[in-house]
């Protein structure tokens, strides 16, 4: 049982570690309906436990009927197949530094909770005017856009509007090769289904967006962590990887990555596609920060052609979380699968959300709100980085734009603990190994600097370093 915010974790006896580490293997599905357990021996040598305390186990779970003996065989698990429950898949973690309870944590929080890990902005950053005049719009638009399903591509006009902002970057995407979704999140899980297999390997950078390694395990995929430099992903990482997995996708950010700020080089750019030559490897190219640059950094698709690139993308983080509209853009032949996918999946899409979002996006004020806001973000981030300094919290870098700031906390200190402490003082954290494949970021923070400006903050940082 999760242990309430600011309190220890209940410890149990021996026999309660076998029944949960049994109970979390059905959990993830490791063990499936009518497998044969480890012996009982084989259990107790594998715990370092005596016999005695793993027979008392497995006769307790027999008879909460998850488990069932054959005389003379051992015990094996009661069906049906259990519900899958992703906290329990992957390394085991305390549930704080866990992807989903970060991200729990940040969406049930109540207003007062102060949240300078969450991956937002405020709701008073966000361009309300606008969002404004585009419901208002909305609800004078003709019957079909209120109470039709939009069709399996999604609103003509904002794939064209999609297309020339990609344009833009150097990307060639015709409209036609453009797919909304729900979500930006949708549109890696539609990749996903699409392409993965379960078992397949995908290469993710370390550290990473840490909803990539939720959603990888709910597709029961593998994934491997490349280390991330200032520059993009560790080239020789990468290509050791690509040697020894054989992965079927890389998924990444790179514009603005996330956690870390930094901003991929060109030069990392063509040499990651060069080792990505001869392979079977698709890159994911999640570009949700574009509007948040300053000085726009490469893009993959822009130099593949979309060849083995996607490219997705969404607009929560500029104009609305609440208006879920993402969208990918890929080779003609996988637009065609994808949307097959997608009607299998979802059916037809949100047709009133995109035209809100297009008209919102079209607005003659959007342009200025970001470029106000790029500002703002710039502000906010050097005032945060000062305030965290003056802790001895040191920036990994100092992001060129964007939200985030990674940052290495002082004289070895774990950042799970400092988590579990400030929560219990009104103090969402966003943990290092949350965002680590390999686990070796226990001594970093993600910071939103945009969520970091209340000195309430750094009150109850500094009293629990």
């Amino acid at each position: 049982m999760q242990a309430r915010a600011g309190t220890a974790p209940r410890r149990g006896t021996r026999i309660d570690e076998v029944m949960d580490a049994i109970r979390a293997r059905i959990a993830s599905r490791t063990y499936q309906p009518g497998s044969r357990l480890p012996s009982v021996r084989a259990q107790a040598k594998a715990m370092r436990l005596s016999v005695s305390t793993v027979v008392e186990a497995y006769e307790r779970l027999a008879a909460q009927e998850l488990i069932y003996a054959r005389p003379g065989s051992g015990f094996y698990v009661a069906g049906p197949v259990a519900p899958l429950a992703l906290s329990e898949l992957g390394p085991r973690l305390d549930r704080e530094v866990d992807p989903l309870w970060v991200s729990r944590q940040a969406l049930e929080a109540d207003p007062a909770i102060l949240k300078p890990g969450c991956g937002w902005l405020p709701a008073s950053w966000m361009y309300e005017a606008g969002m404004r005049r585009a419901l208002r719009a909305a609800a004078r638009t003709d019957t079909a856009a209120l109470a039709d399903y939009a069709t399996p591509l999604g609103l003509p006009a904002l794939r064209q509007l999609l297309a020339r902002r990609m344009a833009g970057a150097g990307i060639e995407a015709p409209a036609e090769q453009v797919m909304l979704t729900e979500s930006g999140t949708q549109a890696a899980d539609l990749i996903c289904r699409f392409l993965l297999e379960p078992g397949d390997t995908v290469l993710v950078d370390d550290p990473c967006y840490f909803n990539f390694h939720a959603l990888l395990r709910a597709h029961r995929a593998k994934a491997v962590g490349v280390p991330y430099t200032p520059n993009g992903p560790d080239l020789e990482a990468f290509a050791r990887a690509l040697r020894e997995h054989t992965p079927r996708l890389y998924i990444t950010n790179s514009g603005i990555h996330n956690p870390t700020g930094a901003s991929l080089s060109p030069v990392v750019a063509h040499r990651l596609l060069k080792l990505a030559d001869g392979t079977d490897l698709v890159i994911v190219e999640d570009d949700i920060f574009a509007d948040f640059e300053t000085s726009p950094a490469p893009r993959l698709a822009a130099f593949d052609g979309l060849s083995r690139v996607i490219h997705i993308g969404s607009f929560s983080k500029t104009l609305s979380a609440s208006l879920r509209c993402g969208y990918i853009a890929a080779r003609a032949d996988w637009i065609d699968g994808l949307t097959d996918l997608k009607i299998a999946t979802s059916f037809g899409g949100g047709r009133l959300a995109s035209e809100i979002l297009l008209a919102a996006l079209t607005d003659s004020g959007y342009r200025k709100h970001m470029e106000a806001l790029r500002v703002r973000l710039a502000q906010a981030m050097q005032q945060t980085v000062e305030r965290l300094e003056a802790l001895d919290i040191r920036p990994w870098l100092v992001p060129q734009s964007g939200m985030f700031v990674w940052c290495r906390l002082p004289g070895g200190r774990d950042a799970a603990d400092l988590a579990r402490r400030c929560l219990g003082e009104g103090v969402v954290l966003a943990p290092g190994n949350a965002f680590s494949q390999s686990l070796s970021a226990g001594g970093f923070l993600r910071f939103n600097a945009a969520q970091s400006l209340d000195a309430r903050t750094f009150e109850v940082l500094a009293r629990a370093l």
